[in-house]
């Protein structure tokens, strides 16, 4: 299960209006790469077979499987803050974590 902040949320919210095709879910992913060897991702796309529908805060989301393995049970919140990153993911099971969040071990 992966929960989304209100933060998270409402900039979702945002985000989605200003896309122009309402048929498109927001996705989460893992993919290789940055300085930890894993970086997060996030886009709107469509629903493939095989994604995982979940749901928090009102959205619902998509995660292939491959990318759900590393993704179950974190939190994603928003920071708009003065020093706000972004979106942030909240990872209980990466080992390491790259000082900008966005990659892990």
């Amino acid at each position: 299960m992966i929960i989304l902040t209100e933060n998270a949320a409402t900039r979702i919210q945002q985000l989605r209006s200003e896309i122009a095709d309402d048929s498109k879910y927001l996705r989460l992913f893992v993919e290789t790469g940055g300085c930890s060897g894993l970086e997060y991702g996030m886009s709107f796309d469509d629903i493939k077979d095989d994604d995982v529908v979940e749901e928090s805060q009102e959205i619902k989301f998509i995660i292939d499987p491959k990318s759900m393995v590393h993704l179950d049970g974190c939190r994603v919140d928003f920071d708009d803050g003065l020093n706000g990153k972004g979106f942030e993911i909240h990872n209980p099971s990466a080992q390491t974590t790259c000082g900008c969040g966005k990659s892990f071990n």
